[in-house]
């Protein structure tokens, strides 16, 4: 029998993962019917039944749940629960599942005892720890990201163009997933590190959505103003550090010319975000009954003013033709940032532009980003949030265009 090895190591992966579920049940459940043994037994009568012929294990599966409904109609007086029925049906699942793709069988097995046995910290955490509202939250984030977004088209549309349903929803999901995202550090880690690590974080996808997302943190609870500010600055470091490998993909010679800037940049906003920590964290924790993880119709509002400036770019391009090409990359940087530096990069790959004019087309981006990010966190967390990132953010220009005038041939 030339398959006899693999059959057997079928097999003896089917035991080791009953045994492993059927330990964890009888952990939990001493006077349960099924335990170690059975489960163990389970899997492996899968294995072989699975291996005879789909009609053999056809019929052990009707069997199987022919005994399942018995033990639940015995036990139903003491214990409501289908955990147990659940967990044996599957163990004689994964068992034949084990004949096809082992490694895959066991990981789902190790995955299926530890909810087995982190039963008491889940009901826990559904109970206790979730509120209604955090509850109701997830589930509209879910369904925008799992349900609306695969239905809508992925091309462009639109005046010139320039408007892609699919990207302008993944713009708004990610908005609310940032401010979810935000909203679960508080609790977990605490008011004054929580939003400088999700703001990091965040700023490698996006840092204006990051912005937004905190800026509703603020207008939840003003308490945050400090940490909110720290996390759009630090959103904005991390997103700052995406031009190297940008600029190294599209003009490899253009990341020395702008290296004196970039670092400038980086410095300030490092300082910005280290000087929001700075306060000892005081402030109430997002209280779970009463708080929301994100607001729908500033996300949408949000979504609306990217899509109007995405229009004017795109006209500006098709009016003025190559030459507004670095005009219009200006004007995309109200948008997106990242795709703004590396059409800068093309142009100077191209020899459209030269150093100098690579340095202040730069200082161009990131002043059109200044003034479309502070709009973003004015509107986002009222005038005390907005004031104070603009202020970090207008300080990293400033000290962009001192080293741009300082440094003007290297």
């Amino acid at each position: 029998m030339p398959d006899l090895p693999n059959i057997l190591m079928s097999l003896l992966a089917a035991l080791g993962l009953g045994v492993l579920i059927g330990a964890v049940r009888q952990r939990q459940h001493p006077d349960t019917l099924a335990g170690l043994r059975t489960h163990g037994l389970a899997a492996l009568l899968g294995a072989v039944a699975y291996t005879l012929g789909e009609p053999v294990f056809l019929v052990l599966l009707v069997l199987v749940a022919g005994l399942v409904l018995i033990s639940y109609w015995r036990e139903s007086a003491h214990d409501i629960g289908l955990t147990g029925e659940v967990a044996l049906m599957l163990t004689v699942l994964l068992g034949a599942l084990s004949c096809r793709q082992p490694v895959l069988a066991v990981g789902l097995a190790v995955v299926t005892a530890s909810l087995l046995y982190a039963k008491a910290s889940l009901h826990r955490f559904a109970q206790q720890v979730l509120s209604e509202r955090e509850v109701h939250d997830g589930l509209v984030l879910l369904a925008s990201a799992l349900v609306i977004l695969p239905l809508l088209p992925d091309h462009p549309i639109g005046p010139y163009g320039s408007l892609n349903p699919a990207t302008l929803w993944k713009l708004a999901v990610l908005v609310m997933a940032i401010s979810a995202l935000g909203h679960a550090a508080l609790r977990i880690i605490g008011n004054r590190w929580g939003l400088a690590v999700a703001g990091f974080f965040a700023g490698y996808v996006s840092s204006t959505a990051a912005i937004a997302g905190f800026g509703q943190r603020v207008r939840e609870i003003p308490a945050l103003l400090r940490p909110a500010v720290a996390a759009a600055m630090l959103s904005n470091l991390a997103s700052l550090s995406l031009f190297v490998p940008v600029l190294l993909a599209v003009a490899p010679a253009l990341l020395p010319k702008l290296a004196v800037e970039l670092a400038a940049a980086a410095a300030v906003l490092l300082i910005g975000g280290l000087l929001g920590l700075r306060g000892n964290g005081a402030g109430p924790i997002a209280p779970t009954a009463e708080q929301r993880m994100f607001r729908v119709n500033q996300t949408l509002a949000f979504v609306a003013i990217i899509a109007s400036v995405l229009v004017v770019s795109a006209a500006m391009n098709a009016w003025l033709g190559p030459r507004g090409a670095l005009l219009a990359a200006v004007v995309a940087a109200l948008v997106e940032l990242h795709a703004a530096v590396a059409t800068l990069g093309q142009l100077f790959q191209q020899g459209v532009l030269d150093d100098a004019q690579a340095r202040w087309g730069l200082l161009g981006l990131l002043a059109a980003s200044t003034l479309a990010k502070s709009g973003v966190a004015f509107a986002s967390g009222g005038k005390a949030y907005g004031l104070r990132v603009a202020t970090g953010l207008v300080a990293m220009l400033v000290a962009v265009a001192t080293t741009v005038v300082l440094f003007p041939a290297r």
